[in-house]
């Protein structure tokens, strides 16, 4: 198996618009194609469970 050891950044879009999706050893990150902030996800949370816990703690800063 090849180990992940730098960004991997992929394309793609959903309904109409297009995201960049990054991932790399620390998890991953997709962001709406031209803008810089985007929702991140480490890997740790997913794999402890914290994931929804931290994704939606992102968004309610990011609403402020």
């Amino acid at each position: 198996m090849t180990p992940l050891d730098k960004p991997l950044k992929r394309e793609l879009t959903i309904g109409d618009i297009t995201y960049t999706l990054v991932i790399d050893p620390d998890g991953l990150k997709l962001t709406e194609k031209g803008r810089r902030r985007g929702v991140t996800l480490l890997w740790k949370d997913l794999v402890s469970g914290d994931a929804a816990l931290a994704t939606a703690l992102q968004a309610s800063l990011e609403a402020k």
